[in-house]
């Protein structure tokens, strides 16, 4: 596997998919801007795996925080983090 293309600190912006198939992208969090507060390592594509593929592609996953503001319009500033593979994520600026 290559390395992260992400690091601590980098904004980044869950793609805005919605595949006919399994994904852990949670419907709230696509199209939005977080920041990477961990980068977890490199775990198989649960996409893969829940598809059924012999060889599922091994991506780093990181931890990537939303403000719940964005998410969901709270008045009071509070985050949510998610777990995210790097194929579900673009840089953000």
């Amino acid at each position: 596997m290559a390395e992260p293309r992400f690091a601590v600190g980098d904004r980044v912006r869950a793609l805005p998919v919605d595949p006919p198939h399994h994904t852990r992208v949670p419907r709230y969090a696509r199209g939005q801007v977080g920041e990477v507060v961990e980068v977890q390592g490199a775990w198989p594509l649960a996409d893969d795996r829940a598809r059924g593929f012999g060889s599922p592609r091994v991506e780093a996953v990181y931890t990537v925080r939303f403000p719940a503001g964005a998410l969901w319009g709270a008045a009071e500033e509070h985050w949510v983090q998610v777990e995210l593979w790097e194929s579900y994520l673009e840089g953000a600026t």
